[in-house]
């Protein structure tokens, strides 16, 4: 089974399409089982006893929602610093995904990544999704988006989440895609796919797990090419390979996954 952990707060909107995102995973109903966890924050009740799963409408919600597309479900409350709780809980869960709804404006409506999701996204050992506010994947064959960089280990990681999608080889369509960045004036340089180790790479992985690929190069602004390619392509979702970690061994995410996560209209999945 496919497990995914999809953890709420009390906003019902980001709960919806966090548990439709999960529903519309390639065959839900018979490979996928999901834990609905809210964590009761310090300060918000003593323990997780006080509160009950069936108080929190959003968890209730989501768990409903899921459960009506026949996906199995498991509700949970549990007490805690919310991001370390939500880390230790797919931990123990082993799971595959962690599903969160992060996206939020501020009073300007300038999209902002909420401190938890972004602790998730940096402190998690497994993939992590962030869902969007109006984009969700659709029904039939899943259109996937990889862009990577030159970064092999990288590359393993959204190759690895890709084929280990239930039953990928039947439901899934890959695009690696290569941005040459800034190279997309006139007389730039020609580059080509097979430049890109780490792209030549994911691509045979994803295609020795029978997984159609389409490899594509292309030259300019890396995100906004990004963006424009998954929109292009009516992408039902974009993986990024966007953790890294600094002299020091602090994990940080990198500002072209950043930037795709906060502006993409579409689900992301930050992959070691």
């Amino acid at each position: 089974m496919y497990r995914v952990l999809v953890p709420v707060d009390r906003s019902e909107e980001r709960a919806f399409h966090q548990a439709q995102y999960v529903s519309r995973l390639p065959n839900a109903a018979a490979d996928v089982e999901a834990t609905v966890l809210f964590v009761v924050s310090p300060g918000e009740f003593s323990n997780a006893d006080a509160v009950e799963f069936s108080e929190i409408d959003a968890a209730v919600g989501a768990a409903n929602l899921l459960e009506g597309e026949g996906v199995s479900v498991t509700r949970a409350v549990d007490d805690g610093s919310v991001s370390n709780q939500i880390v230790r809980s797919a931990d123990e869960l082993e799971a595959d995904e962690i599903v969160m709804g992060g996206r939020k404006r501020s009073g300007v409506s300038r999209v902002l990544l909420g401190s938890t999701v972004q602790d998730v996204a940096l402190s998690a050992e497994r993939p992590v999704t962030v869902t969007g506010e109006t984009a969700v994947p659709s029904g039939g064959i899943r259109q996937v988006l990889l862009p990577v960089d030159a970064d092999v280990e990288r590359a393993r990681h959204q190759a690895a989440y890709v084929a280990g999608l239930p039953e990928a080889a039947e439901t899934v369509e890959a695009t690696v895609l290569v941005v040459f960045r800034h190279q997309d004036y006139k007389g730039a340089p020609p580059h080509t796919f097979e430049e890109i180790d780490a792209a030549v790479e994911a691509a045979e992985a994803l295609e020795d797990e029978g997984v159609p690929v389409e490899r594509v190069a292309i030259g300019g602004e890396v995100a906004r090419k990004i963006l424009d390619v998954a929109a292009e392509r009516d992408a039902d979702s974009i993986v990024m390979g966007g953790r890294k970690r600094s002299g020091l061994q602090e994990v940080l995410m990198g500002s072209i996954t950043q930037d795709v996560t906060l502006s993409a209209e579409r689900p992301v999945t930050i992959t070691g």
